[in-house]
């Protein structure tokens, strides 16, 4: 890795393993960055981010007890400042994954389990407004795109999808169980499980996806 010239520019990291902050510290130096703020969880992130409105973010999308809520942050964040560059930094290679992470804002992706110098690559092609995805990960989101039987939804159990039509229905818990002969427990369970495979932070996201869902089916 070379350094290039020190700039005031301000960047955001968003992790909550210490080691990976002082590696990404340690990249962002080598890259010229001298303004580096930290945040080891998700509200401290956006609070910061609200705060000092970085120029870019590096991110990572699974946080202890929160699943996968930086695709939720990610979102927010574009909101608040839709030119912001995102990169994410992140331990999970599955396509459906990256994808549901470029579609809420991340310009690029890169994994934990790669040599230093891709990151210090890809914050600079993100820095610079680029996209940046290593070419397996690009080659799979984009047959991900190319095949609809592989996205999200297509991972659900049929009782899953059977559930989450029920929730777009608007239907209870209890009413869902008593329609399938099941325990109220079963179906908070999947309901559980369907979160972590769709990225839904809350019960309200599962909801908004599952009538979303019904709409494009209906």
């Amino acid at each position: 890795m070379n350094a290039i010239a020190t700039t005031n520019e301000r960047v955001l990291v968003i992790d909550d393993h210490p080691i990976v902050l002082q590696g990404c510290r340690r990249v962002l130096e080598d890259a010229g960055i001298e303004a580096i703020a930290e945040a080891t969880s998700v509200l401290a992130g956006y609070r910061l981010f609200h705060r000092l409105r970085p120029a870019a973010v590096i991110c990572d999308l699974t946080f202890q007890g929160s699943g996968l809520a930086g695709l939720d942050l990610i979102r927010r964040m574009r909101r608040v400042a839709p030119r912001t560059r995102i990169l994410v930094f992140s331990m999970h290679n599955d396509p459906v994954i990256v994808a549901r992470a470029l579609e809420a804002g991340a310009l690029g992706y890169v994994l934990k389990d790669h040599a230093s110098v891709e990151l210090f690559e890809a914050f600079a092609r993100v820095r610079a407004g680029e996209p940046h995805l290593d070419r397996r990960l690009a080659t799979e989101v984009a047959m991900l795109r190319m095949d609809p039987r592989r996205m999200p939804e297509a991972q659900l159990t049929p009782r899953e999808r059977e559930i989450l039509a029920r929730l777009a229905q608007g239907k209870s818990y209890g009413a869902i169980a008593s329609d399938l002969s099941v325990s109220y427990k079963t179906i908070t369970n999947a309901c559980s499980q369907m979160r972590q495979k769709l990225g839904a932070r809350t019960l309200a996201e599962l909801i908004h996806i599952a009538v979303t869902q019904a709409q494009r089916h209906g």
